[in-house]
């Protein structure tokens, strides 16, 4: 149920935080530079064979958002753990020549925690990404790329999050000396501007008397597609799930009819076409689909010419100012989800 009276946008710790993007991810970059680069030059003598991450909520939707990114421009592939399996089932895994990625804003979470005593036990080489700088997680890791977002009140994450994907993002372009993915890097500050001034509207109207939706996204979108059905949820009291453009027609589909609201977040790439493709089937079914990066009706503005690999970083900094609004629309304080706290302990 609605938690709260009348709300402005403008002034809730989530809106306020998101806003900060830009400057975190600039903060970041130069903060993080040495770092990057020692963690560069382990990686290469350590000669990883295969990356696996580790992470809960928002961090394991940027752990998604990894996956893709080292599979495509580093040829490793990257496989989720369960974290349940270290911290619940404690099963001996045998990691070496493995890179152990574990994902966290606040650092300590005891499942997190023994997956990667576990995993260096096991002869992974570990990295932690982590915004709090002193936790408990960065004091155990090999590696540390602390996140630098500062302070955040809100219980649902935004700029920690933004600040996840921005520091994968800058590994994997030191590691892969990609001059394309560096010169993307370069842009990201600016286009995250850019990205919080689109205006998106339209999906507030859109959303705001639903009570179930899609997401869809594809590829190195899929992650943010999982991030914004998981902010629906807790923020929104929306019943919002994720599917991949290509998943979705496994079944889920069937749930497709007049009315049924989907959002679709899209980069250009080559999965763009079929995603745009699947979007046309939803409409001809009489759904009501917003999609990203096109334009006229039920269509959301992005930044333009971004490179498709901060694309979808560019996308969730404009869902959140959205969702921001669409919370309060809907008569929630998205700074006080229902039966959830910042900081979850999990084991």
């Amino acid at each position: 149920m609605p938690q709260s009276a009348h709300i402005e946008p403008q002034n809730t710790h989530l809106f306020r935080e998101a806003a900060e993007a830009s400057a975190v991810v600039q903060r970041q970059r130069a903060a993080n530079t040495e770092r990057v680069a020692e963690a560069v030059q382990r990686l290469r003598q350590y000669q990883p064979r295969a990356v696996v991450t580790c992470a809960r909520g928002s961090s394991d939707h940027a752990a998604t958002y990894a996956k893709y990114l080292i599979e495509t421009h580093l040829g490793l592939i990257t496989a989720s753990a369960a974290p349940s399996i270290g911290s619940v089932y404690r099963a001996e895994q045998q990691l070496d020549q493995t890179l152990f990625i574990a994902i966290s804003q606040s650092g300590k979470s005891p499942d997190l925690l023994a997956n990667v005593e576990r995993a260096k036990a096991a002869g992974a080489l570990t990295l932690a990404l982590v915004n709090v700088a002193d936790s408990p997680l960065a004091g155990l890791a090999d590696l540390v790329l602390p996140l630098h977002a500062g302070d955040e009140v809100s219980v649902a994450a935004t700029k920690s999050y933004i600040g996840s994907l921005a520091a994968i993002f800058q590994l994997v372009a030191a590691w892969s000396e990609s001059a394309e993915l560096h010169s993307a890097l370069d842009t990201l500050p600016g286009a995250l501007s850019q990205a919080w001034a689109c205006d998106w509207h339209e999906a507030v109207n859109a959303f705001q008397p639903v009570n179930n939706m899609f997401v869809i996204g594809r590829g190195i979108g899929f992650g943010v597609a999982q991030e914004a059905a998981l902010k629906l949820k807790e923020t929104c009291g929306l019943h919002a799930e994720a599917f991949s453009a290509a998943e979705v027609r496994h079944g889920p589909m069937a749930l497709v009819g007049k009315n049924f609201p989907v959002l679709a977040i899209t980069q250009i790439d080559d999965t763009l076409a079929d995603t745009q493709e699947l979007v046309r089937e939803f409409r001809q079914r009489g759904a009501r689909v917003m999609m990203t990066g096109a334009t006229g009706t039920d269509n959301l503005p992005i930044v333009a010419d971004a490179h498709p690999a901060i694309a979808p970083i560019l996308a969730v900094q404009s869902f959140y100012r959205m969702v921001n609004e669409l919370a309060i629309a809907r008569g929630y304080n998205p700074d006080e989800p229902p039966h959830l706290r910042k900081v979850t302990e999990t084991t």
